[in-house]
This record gives C-alpha cells, sequence and structure tokens, in this order.
C-alpha cells in the first residue's frame, strides 16, 4: 500500500529530527524539542486514519519518537551519571527511516550518546583526561562499531544470497526428478492403457473360440443320441421279445 501524505511528512520529519540529534546541540537549541512535539501529533493522526500503515510499522515510527523523546528528556539531566543511566533505558530504532542509510540513524545517535555521556563520566571521575581526548575516543569506538555492524549486515547478506541460490538450484533439480517421474508415468500408463486393448482382443477372441467348440460338442452328443436311439429300435425290431 502506498503511503499517504501525512505519512510521506511523518518520514521526513523523523529523518531531519534524526539527523539533529546526530549533531551537537547549543544548550538552546529549541528546534529538535519542537520537531518532536510535532512528531507525536502526526502519529497520532496516522493511527486513526483509515488507510494507516501495517501495525509493524507504526510499531517502528512509535519507538523511534518515543526514543528521541527518551533523548531529549535526558539532556535535561544535570549529572552525567543519570544521563548515562537514562540512555541505556533507550530503545532505538530497528528499521532505517530512509533507503540511503544503512544502520539506522537512531541506533546511531544512541552509541553516539552513549559514548559521550562515558566520556563524562570518566572527565568528572578522573579529572584528568580531557573532553577532547575523551570525545576522540568514543568516535574510534563508534567507528569501530559501526564498521562491525556494516561487516556483520554484508556477511549476513552474502548468506541470505548464498542460501537463495542453493535453494533455487535445489528446486530446479526436484522439478527434473519430478518432470522425469511424469514421463515415466505417462510411458507406463499408455503401455498398460496398450496391454488392456490387447487383453480385451484375445478374450474376445478366446470366447468365440469356446462358443464354436461347445457348438460343434452339441451337435456331435445329439448325432451319438440319434444314433443310440435309431439303434435300439431296429434292435428291438429285429429281435423280438423272447417267450
Amino acid at each position: 500500500m502506498a503511503a499517504t501524505r501525512l505519512e510521506l511528512n511523518l518520514m521526513r520529519l523523523l529523518s531531519r529530527c534524526e539527523a539533529l540529534a546526530a549533531e551537537r546541540r547549543d544548550p538552546e537549541e529549541w528546534r529538535l524539542e519542537k520537531y518532536v512535539a510535532a512528531l507525536e501529533d502526526m502519529l497520532r493522526e496516522l493511527k486513526k486514519q483509515s488507510s494507516k500503515p501495517a501495525p509493524e510499522l507504526l510499531n517502528e515510527y512509535s519507538r523511534k519518537v518515543d526514543f528521541l523523546k527518551g533523548l531529549l528528556e535526558a539532556e535535561k539531566l544535570s549529572s552525567s551519571t543519570e544521563k548515562a543511566l537514562a540512555n541505556q533505558f533507550l530503545a532505538p530504532g530497528r528499521t532505517p527511516t530512509t533507503a540511503k542509510e544503512r544502520t539506522p540513524a537512531t541506533k546511531t545517535v544512541h552509541l553516539q550518546t552513549k559514548a559521550r555521556c562515558t566520556g563524562q563520566m570518566r572527565s568528572e571521575l578522573l579529572g584528568t583526561v580531557c573532553l577532547t581526548s575523551d570525545e576522540k575516543q568514543s568516535a574510534v569506538e563508534l567507528d569501530a562499531v559501526l564498521q562491525h555492524h556494516q561487516d556483520m549486515q554484508e556477511k549476513l547478506a552474502e548468506e541470505m544470497l548464498s542460501l537463495a541460490r542453493s535453494l533455487k538450484n535445489n528446486t530446479l533439480a526436484a522439478q527434473n526428478v519430478i518432470k522425469q517421474d511424469n514421463q515415466t508415468l505417462s510411458h507406463s500408463l499408455r503401455m498398460a492403457d496398450q496391454n488392456f486393448e490387447k487383453l480385451k482382443d484375445e478374450s474376445d477372441r478366446l470366447e468365440q473360440h469356446a462358443k464354436k467348440s461347445v457348438n460343434w460338442l452339441l451337435w456331435i452328443m445329439l448325432i451319438v443320441v440319434c444314433f443310440i436311439f435309431i439303434s435300439m429300435i431296429l434292435f428291438i425290431r429285429i429281435f423280438p421279445k423272447l417267450k
């Protein structure tokens, strides 16, 4: 089903919010909060429509909006420890918002935020590592995590492609076997029909032959009986009964 205008607008605004969340924002930045509030209103309207998306897609939209909302609430906390703890409970989206994304943007934002909070906690606890150094290390860790996810996705795609090829080959082999079995069965049926016709002809011939044999036997028996009868009459006539 094609996406409605409201759904397209929601996707565009959601993509814009994900991009803003990925940037380092000024504490006075107000756009993201307003955009997220607009996303909530649009999502409520989308759920009321008769031609709304599939339940799985609506759940994914809700998951991403709730993540952005929770991210804003976590940023308002004063302690880096509280921010890190709040970020631990955030659930990013499972699928990309746009076709250009290979990894869901909310997942990337989640990793960046966790790395930033970890850096702030180290800085507060140790007091010897500067913020810039922590950010560089977090960026390296983030790149490694993203590269790992990308490698896993490519490996999964290759395995799925290999499985699809194997399934196609097995299907073709099964089709060939079924085709050969059908040909053998058709040949056997034709041979059975031919044998049945031959057996029927032979049965008819045998039946005719049996009828002819019975007819000749009846005539012979009738002749023999008549001969015996006539012979007895002649015998009685020729040799009268002795007194």
